[in-house]
């Protein structure tokens, strides 16, 4: 990893992209997304177009300069509005195949071409993989990924939720196709560790893949929001960390940030994020909304915890 002025090389592609990103999932028209988006019936929708522009601005103007959205997200709504609020602005977009959970291995190029169109751009900055699945063939995609990067229509290839031996087996397809696997997005966090159990971790580290953490605030459990009587709304609230058996825990470990935090001017989600940032090739993206989020994580970049600081966050945080 290279870094400096919270700058980093994705994985070992040649993309120089922001330490921190953010998440574009609840971004686009609501009135297009298929009923079951999350924006619907879990974390609401964002906060509307001109809202959503000011998140650019926020974004640019404290070197959060990566966004990723998917196909899949609002039948493409997503992309439509970061390809709109993006265009000529200098960001790094990822976004994902397939659009669709029955898509095909041919889907491919139509997919492709589909995300270029809707994110106004000549060539898409990191392509993955939603998503390993049945219905289409991963060494064969793959191929056509790298194929697209040839084309220049793709400048880097990533995966999402894949397994260690799975990303190992992409990283070997695709290391013989002269194509770097550049990333791997799954879910991490203070209360979702299991990339450091299950050896997608030590996989990273080990073949200079960057690790991209979806829900780096787990559902938002780690801002301290949602403690005592206060829940989320949506299907949040029944799970964990919200369940009142986990509340304890979660109590716990949110003190400890926050404690930690007031050392340095910083609130609970920011020590969190550092957290994931200092563990080395790691790109938390936490799901925005509105520009005052994006300023609230941003904070994460203007400071460095102690490896006690680290040491005992590592101790206290238990999966909920």
């Amino acid at each position: 990893m290279t870094t400096g002025e919270n700058i980093m090389r994705l994985g070992g592609c040649e993309l120089m992209v922001s330490s921190l990103g953010i998440g574009a999932m609840t971004w686009g028209d609501i009135s297009i997304s298929p009923r079951f988006n999350p924006a619907r019936f879990a974390y609401g929708p964002a906060d509307g177009k001109e809202e959503l522009r000011k998140v650019i601005e926020v974004c640019l103007s404290n070197g959060v300069r990566f966004i990723d959205t998917a196909a899949m997200y609002g039948k493409g709504a997503s992309e439509l509005f970061v390809g709109e609020l993006t265009e000529g602005k200098g960001i790094t977009i990822a976004t994902k195949f397939p659009s669709s959970f029955f898509a095909k291995t041919k889907d491919l190029e139509k997919d492709l071409e589909n995300s270029l169109k809707r994110l106004r751009r000549d060539s898409i900055d990191l392509y993955q993989i939603h998503y390993p699945s049945p219905m289409f063939s991963i060494p064969k995609v793959l191929n056509q990924m790298a194929d697209a990067v040839k084309e220049g229509k793709i400048k880097a290839v990533g995966v999402s939720n894949f397994s260690a031996n799975q990303m190992r087996e992409a990283y070997d397809l695709l290391e013989k196709r002269g194509v770097p696997l550049a990333s791997n997005q799954v879910e991490y966090s203070l209360l979702h560790r299991e990339p450091e159990k299950n050896g997608i971790l030590n996989a990273c580290h080990e073949l200079n893949i960057t690790l991209i953490a979806y829900m780096p605030l787990r559902m938002g459990a780690l801002t301290g929001k949602y403690l005592g009587n206060i829940r989320p709304k949506g299907f949040r609230k029944y799970m964990s960390p919200f369940r009142k058996k986990d509340l304890p825990r979660l109590a716990q470990l949110v003190t400890l940030l926050q404690e930690i935090g007031n050392r340095y001017g910083k609130s609970a989600s920011q020590v969190a994020l550092r957290w994931l940032i200092q563990k080395g090739n790691v790109l938390p993206i936490p799901g925005v909304k509105n520009s005052e989020q994006v300023n609230e994580n941003a904070g994460s970049l203007s400071f460095v915890l102690t490896s006690a600081e680290e040491d005992a966050l590592n101790l206290t945080a238990i999966n909920l």
